[in-house]
Order: C-alpha cells, then sequence, then structure tokens
C-alpha cells in the first residue's frame, strides 16, 4: 500500500493549519474588538469560504493563482515556479477552507474573555503586549485549540478544491480525499475502503480531541496580574 496520500494530506493540512491559526487569531483578536456593524460585514468576508461550495473555491484560486491569470503568471516569469498543480498548492485551498473555522472560534473564545481581568491588569502598568500573551491567551486557550484542531481536519478532509488546483498524480499531488475518489472511479473498491477506514480514524481522533478541550473549563490565573 502506498503511504504517500497520507503523508502528503498530513504535511499540507499541518502547514495550512499553522498559516490559518496565526493569520485567523490576529483576525479574531483585532474584529472582535470593532464596532457591530463593521464585525458584521467583515466576518461575511471572512466565513465566505466556509458555506462556498469548494469548488467554487477552487475556481476562484484558479482565477488568481492559473499559469495565465495575472497573479499566477507573474509568478511563473518572474521565478519560474507553478502555482498550480504542485503539492504545495494545495496549501492555498487548505488554508482558505480551513481560515473561517479557526476564526470564527477563535473570535468566540475572544469575545467570551472577561475584560475586566485586561483592564485590571492595565491599572497595574501591564502592557497590552504582556495581557495578550500572558493573560487573554491563557484564559482563550480551549477555545482557539479547539478551532486549530477543527482547522487541521477541514483541511486534511478537503477535496473539491484541492482536485481542482492541485490535481491528481500519484506520489506526487495525492491526497487521501483526490485517492479514494480515483480508486473508486476505477473500481478499486477495496482500495478506496481502505482509504476511508484511515480517514475514519484519524477524524475520530481528531474528534474525541476537540470534545476533551471543550470539556475542560477555563480557569484565570489571576496569579498573572501580581
Amino acid at each position: 500500500m502506498d503511504w504517500y496520500p497520507l503523508w502528503n494530506s498530513l504535511r499540507i493540512a499541518a502547514i495550512a493549519t499553522v498559516i490559518t491559526f496565526f493569520l485567523g487569531v490576529f483576525a479574531a483578536y483585532q474584529i472582535a474588538k470593532l464596532p457591530r456593524l463593521l464585525k458584521g460585514a467583515l466576518d461575511v468576508v471572512l466565513t465566505l469560504p466556509l458555506v462556498l461550495p469548494p469548488t467554487v473555491v477552487g475556481y476562484l484560486l484558479l482565477c488568481l493563482l492559473g499559469p495565465r491569470r495575472i497573479f499566477g503568471s507573474w509568478v511563473f516569469q518572474t521565478f519560474g515556479v507553478k502555482m498550480v498543480m504542485t503539492w504545495w498548492s494545495a496549501i492555498f485551498a487548505t488554508a482558505v477552507v480551513a481560515f473561517p473555522l479557526m476564526y470564527r472560534t477563535a473570535r468566540g473564545a475572544f469575545e467570551s474573555f472577561d475584560p475586566t481581568l485586561a483592564d485590571s491588569g492595565r491599572t497595574l502598568g501591564l502592557s497590552n503586549t504582556y495581557i495578550f500573551w500572558r493573560i487573554r491567551l491563557p484564559c482563550c486557550k480551549q477555545g482557539i485549540l479547539a478551532g486549530t484542531v477543527l482547522a487541521f481536519a477541514r483541511a486534511l478532509g478537503e477535496y473539491g478544491a484541492t482536485s481542482m488546483i492541485a490535481g491528481y498524480t500519484p506520489g506526487r499531488t495525492a491526497t487521501i480525499s483526490t485517492t479514494v475518489y480515483q480508486l473508486w472511479r476505477t473500481n478499486d473498491d477495496a482500495g478506496a475502503l481502505r482509504w476511508v477506514l484511515v480517514n475514519i480514524a484519524i477524524s475520530f481522533v481528531v474528534l474525541m480531541t476537540v470534545n476533551l478541550l471543550e470539556r475542560k473549563k477555563v480557569v484565570p490565573r489571576r496569579e498573572e496580574l501580581s
């Protein structure tokens, strides 16, 4: 059994999760402080990939990164790098579709944070940077970790956008999802079932992790203020 699809799926999902973690946390923290109307408008834009069909997301990415499109053509002519039909081009697709999960979960965690803790820290002369890293993040860590795990699961199971922008080449761009589809197309039900079971096992572990994180109660560490 060729395990490349598993390895490729894991590295694509891991890299995409790191990207969505930092972008999602930053966007969630900044937007949570904005007025309600502006927050609502930005929410619609940033959450759009969650409700759009994956094929639509893939098409939009092709319109941006395709070799005959402005950005994709410029990158290819300048650096000689093709932005589509490579294993790492799938990172763009998975990051886009996983970002809304990270963003929405992190924003909910930040909005549930008790602002009096931050105010108490400021009265003691603590900087906003210190308050963010030592007080706000520890209090919101369960929600942020849950969002990270969900983003990883979404990236790992992405098919529509990935298949459009990275295609399917055994040993090069194949992922678990695209491999299952290709095996089904060639009537290899046994091979497809093996990969389905692998995906189910990974998904089970991911969901159990999310449940464990959600059960933990967040206890503010007031000693950080002293």
